[in-house]
């Protein structure tokens, strides 16, 4: 058994299974999302008391963080149990491009001038950090949800506000990949 979840998985497998929630989560009238839980957990721990936005019956969300929690711990135990620990195979286009912005490719999924404690060393890396999570904060919620919310929750109800979220969220990546990124590292 541990063979067969050890093995690679045919890419289609993850679209069927998220195709499975989704019916299941229409079919019980709710809609998914992971930045929704921060309001939650803020929820749960009085927030609510003073700020308005917070004050919701956050047990009937209950099941959402829940699903965080899976999914953090499914993470876990796919990464140190279940994953092939040979190195990742990256093309060689791909990894000469990373090795001009200064970052190495040592077949791991994070780069460690990225993804370290050691990467928060180098004060710019907390920058990087400290703005990146205040941008995705922001636009998480400017936005009335996140890319997990909108591209899979928000599309599945045909959502045009959805819609037009996921087609910023990619012209917002290609913008950060071709012109952002680069000029940063």
């Amino acid at each position: 058994m541990i063979a067969f979840l050890k093995q690679p998985w045919p890419w289609y497998f993850s679209g069927i299974m998220i195709a499975m929630i989704m019916l299941t989560l229409i079919f019980f009238g709710k809609s998914f999302g992971f930045s929704s839980n921060l309001r939650t957990l803020c929820s749960m721990a009085g927030a609510g008391k003073t700020v308005k936005f917070f004050d919701f019956n956050w047990r009937a969300q209950i099941w959402n963080v829940l699903f965080l929690l899976g999914s953090i711990f499914g993470g876990y135990i796919a990464t140190h149990y279940l994953s092939n620990p040979e190195p990742l195979e990256l093309s060689t286009k791909t990894q000469n491009d990373l090795k001009e912005l200064g970052i190495h490719f040592n077949g791991k999924l994070n780069p460690d001038e990225l993804f370290s404690l050691s990467a928060l060393n180098n004060p710019k890396s907390i920058i990087l950090l400290l703005l990146g999570g205040l941008l995705v904060g922001f636009g998480s919620r400017y936005a009335g949800g996140c890319t997990s919310g909108h591209a899979i929750s928000g599309l599945s109800n045909l959502q045009l506000p959805s819609l037009i979220a996921v087609i910023g969220f990619f012209i917002g990546g290609l913008i950060m990949t071709f012109l952002i990124f680069p000029l940063i590292f």
